[in-house]
Order: structure tokens, then C-alpha cells, then sequence
């Protein structure tokens, strides 16, 4: 593309469209189309200049134009609760579901790796040694002892509220953090199952593995499930640096970046609910069968949700991105 005469071509076009913008009263009906007009053709041709001659200074100019003209001919909407329910009626399932192909071969990888772990640890002395002083590890699986007073040290409130933060702060990283093609995430979700495998084998090896799944399971399967979530929506983010697919790398990446961060708040709700439980239910005087009972029905209710709602919504087109109405225009590029 010769961009001198590519500018001199449609520099009368540009400069109506900023015209228009600049008028302070009320545009007319045949302005009103105009500026539509322009409008189009204007982002037609930033995307032809990115594509095939970038010139920074030409490229803000009208990047900064077809901002002002799409707000002007879109106008600007608020939030309102229809958003939320959609969010949480659709566009969160729908997005949790489309990537069930990540994150339920994470969740089964990962929870094998902690079994194994678990394993490793329980049976072989050596190993419980490495990590405490057999006074210390006596103290951690001892009846009483640190696994069980930990649930109920403080207030079920405040725990509550601070294994929620930790919970959605690490889900969060594992979104963040998915752009660096998904190395990170590895290292998050290993630090978790470590840290689970450790826990199941010295309490396994203490022959209170009971006690151990008691105090687990209640919070842990929804809890788990969503770090799962999260870490196979990381790395299916940093796949997509790899491999956009038909999509150019830019606009593939903003269409999984925009789901991710719906699925960062959507994360931070579930996890409220198995911080809930963790907090006041794990610690409480009910029956082993009763908290695990619980959880179950927790996690069941979870999966109803995304293959449920989220499969009639991701069937009928949602993706989780945000409305077509609010996205940038893009061009069609061939296949």
C-alpha cells in the first residue's frame, strides 16, 4: 500500500468525520447517516493501516477518531441489573463450559499428581522427615492437633473472609497470569496439589486419613474445582498465544482476555460460597457425613449450573465475551 496516496485519498473523509464530531447542536437526520457512514469506513481503514502500512502517528489519529465516532454513534450505556443476570445466567456458565476441555483434564491431571504425592509422602519416613521434626509432624496429626484446631482458630466471620481473599487472589493470578504462556499457572496449581499431597500423606501415615477427607472435602471439592477452573482457563489464554486459530493473534487474545476477567469475578462468587462453607461449616459441631453431604450437593449444584445453563448458553452462541454491541468493530479477514 502507498500510504501518501492512501492518505490523500481519504483525508477529506477523516476530516468531515472529525467535523461532525466537533458540531455542538443536535445533528440532523441526513448528518446523523453521514456520520454512521464515515464511521465505518474510517475503522475500515485504521484496520487497513495496521495490517499493511502502521504509521504510529497516522494509526492514533484515527484510532482516537473511531473511539470519538463509536461513542458518539453508539452512545454510552450503564450497567444495569439485566447485565448482571445475564452475566450470571449466561455468559459465566457459558464461559465456564466452553472451556471445560481445560480445566477438566487439569482437574483430573492435578488431582492425580496429589494422590501421587500424597502416596510418596505417606510411605516413605524419609520424606515426612524432610518437612518437620517428628515432634512438629506429632503436633500437625496429633487428635486436637494443627490439621484439626486450623478450621476454628478464629472467628468463622474473618476465616471466612480471608480464605475467600486468598482463594480469589490466587484464581485471579492464575487468569493473570495465562498470558505468560501458562507457566505460571503450572507453578500455582503445583504449589496447591504440594500442598494438599503433603497434608494427605502425613495425616494418611498418622492413620487419620478419615479425619483428614472430614475436614477437606466439605469446602475443598467446590474449592478445588474452582482453582481448576481457573488454571485451565490460564493456560487455554496462554494457548492461545501459540495458536489464535482463524482469529488474528490481537483480536483472539482480547476475546479470551475480556472471558477471563468475566471469569475472575464469576470465580470470586463460587469461591464466596466454599469460603462460606469453610468458614462455617467445615468447623461445626455436624456430623462428618452431614458437612460432606454439604459439599457434595455444593458441587453438584456448581456443575448443574455450568453444564446446565452454561451448555444451553454457550449452544445458543454465548462465549462469555461481552455483548457484539460492545466490543470493537473489526474488519473480516479472509480464511
Amino acid at each position: 500500500m502507498d500510504l501518501d496516496v492512501f492518505v490523500s485519498a481519504h483525508r477529506a473523509e477523516w476530516d468531515r468525520l472529525e467535523a461532525l464530531l466537533r458540531r455542538q447542536r443536535r445533528l440532523n437526520g441526513a448528518e446523523a447517516d453521514e456520520l454512521v457512514t464515515l464511521y465505518q469506513r474510517t475503522a475500515t481503514h485504521l484496520s487497513l493501516i495496521q495490517s499493511s502500512a502502521p504509521d504510529p502517528q497516522l494509526t492514533g489519529r484515527l484510532s482516537q477518531l473511531v473511539a470519538r465516532a463509536r461513542s458518539a454513534v453508539t452512545g454510552t450505556r450503564r450497567a444495569s441489573w439485566r447485565d448482571v443476570t445475564r452475566f450470571l445466567a449466561q455468559g459465566f456458565p457459558a464461559a465456564v463450559y466452553k472451556s471445560r476441555h481445560w480445566w477438566v483434564p487439569t482437574a483430573l491431571l492435578s488431582t492425580a499428581v496429589a494422590a501421587l504425592l500424597g502416596w510418596w509422602i505417606g510411605t516413605h519416613p524419609e520424606v515426612q522427615a524432610s518437612i518437620a521434626a517428628p515432634s512438629e509432624l506429632r503436633e500437625l496429626t496429633r487428635p486436637g492437633g494443627q490439621y484439626e484446631t486450623y478450621y476454628s482458630s478464629h472467628p468463622a466471620a474473618s476465616f471466612a473472609a480471608q480464605v475467600w481473599t486468598n482463594n480469589a487472589w490466587a484464581a485471579a493470578l492464575c487468569l493473570i497470569l495465562g498470558v505468560f504462556l501458562g507457566l505460571p499457572v503450572i507453578w500455582i496449581l503445583f504449589q496447591n496439589m504440594l500442598n494438599l499431597g503433603i497434608g494427605f500423606g502425613l495425616m494418611s501415615s498418622a492413620g487419620r486419613l478419615d479425619t483428614f477427607l472430614g475436614l477437606v472435602l466439605p469446602h475443598g471439592l467446590l474449592e478445588l474445582t474452582a482453582v481448576f477452573v481457573a488454571a485451565g482457563t490460564g493456560l487455554r489464554l496462554g494457548w492461545t498465544l501459540i495458536d489464535p486459530g482463524p482469529r488474528t493473534r490481537r483480536t483472539a487474545l482480547a476475546e479470551e482476555g475480556r472471558a477471563a476477567i468475566g471469569m475472575a469475578i464469576g470465580l470470586a462468587l463460587v469461591l464466596f460460597v466454599s469460603g462460606a462453607i469453610e468458614g462455617f461449616v467445615t468447623p461445626s459441631g455436624l456430623p462428618t457425613w452431614a458437612r460432606i453431604t454439604i459439599g457434595v450437593a455444593a458441587e453438584l449444584a456448581f456443575f448443574a449450573y455450568v453444564y446446565v445453563l452454561g451448555g444451553r448458553a454457550a449452544r445458543a452462541g454465548d462465549t462469555g465475551d461481552v455483548e457484539a454491541a460492545e466490543r470493537s468493530a473489526t474488519v473480516p479477514t479472509a480464511a
